[in-house]
């Protein structure tokens, strides 16, 4: 074990918790209990090292292994299809975390104080390059925020956005972060354990989430389900959350609409209001 360690470049500790949830199991085992890796299963350490680069959860990745419908060839060619996705949106946020600091090396004022000067502008999230890539991971995508006012830009809730980043520190934009990380768990751990949307749970988690939304600009529940559209029709929403749980997207906006329900939110008809 310790000489496949050091091949694939994990820990030992590592390859001991994948043997105990059968993710990677070795193929055999000498007389006093040694574990023996065989070419094949450092192959096979190799694929989960791949999707676990692409940010899959071990469950999703030990399923995907596991199919016995997909032989190691067709693995192989989806996991370069998603390769060369997570090489784009790399590439992507490579040239725009470019632009900003070439922003911040040009503009006088220091990075931790820049925001915007009235609601037309991005929200400046007040806090160095640095400090972004750490809090919001090389996913991030700060033309996101381009994005963002091209379609609200004009609209109030984007001039409370831009109030309420321009008040937020390092500290505050992580705790923010880790507000949402908790809230996406919980989800995800609903989803596994079958709790069915318009249930008391399943509404309690629909208003925890809208709570994180509110922390931007006031969401009511009709926002909150134009919003949660995006979860199954925007491939990149889809995508974040299925990272979390495969089918939470289409789940999760589900919950939304049913909790609308019951405040008096006709989903299929809701506007931005």
């Amino acid at each position: 074990m310790g000489r496949v360690a050091e091949l694939v470049g994990v820990s030992v500790r590592t390859l001991h918790h994948w043997d105990a949830i059968g993710l990677v199991r070795p193929g055999g085992r000498t007389w006093s209990g040694y574990r023996l890796y065989d070419a094949q299963d450092v192959a096979r350490i190799h694929r989960v090292l791949v999707y676990r680069e692409l940010g899959l959860a071990l469950a999703e990745i030990g399923r995907i292994l596991d199919d016995p419908s997909v032989d190691p060839r067709e693995h192989l060619r989806r996991q370069r299809t998603l390769l060369t996705e997570r090489i784009r949106r790399l590439e992507r946020t490579a040239r725009a975390v470019d632009e900003m600091i070439e922003r911040t090396t040009m503009d006088t004022t220091p990075p931790t104080t820049q925001g915007p000067t009235d609601s037309t502008d991005t929200p400046g999230i007040g806090i160095s390059v640095e400090e972004q890539a750490r809090i919001f991971g090389t996913d991030w995508d700060p033309a996101w925020q381009d994005e963002a006012r091209e379609r609200w830009g004009d609209s109030e809730v984007w001039a409370q956005s831009a109030a309420r980043a321009r008040g937020r520190d390092a500290a505050g934009w992580q705790a923010l972060k880790d507000e949402v990380d908790d809230v996406e768990t919980a989800l995800a751990a609903a989803l596994a354990g079958g709790v069915v949307p318009g249930s008391e749970e399943a509404n309690v988690l629909a208003e925890r989430h809208r709570a994180t939304i509110a922390r931007h600009y006031d969401c009511t529940h009709a926002m909150q389900v134009v919003l949660a559209r995006m979860y199954t029709e925007d491939p990149r929403f889809a995508a974040h959350y299925d990272q979390r749980a495969e089918g939470l997207g289409a789940w999760l906006r589900t919950v939304i609409e049913e909790n609308a329900r019951t405040h008096g939110v006709d989903p299929d008809t809701a506007t931005w209001q």
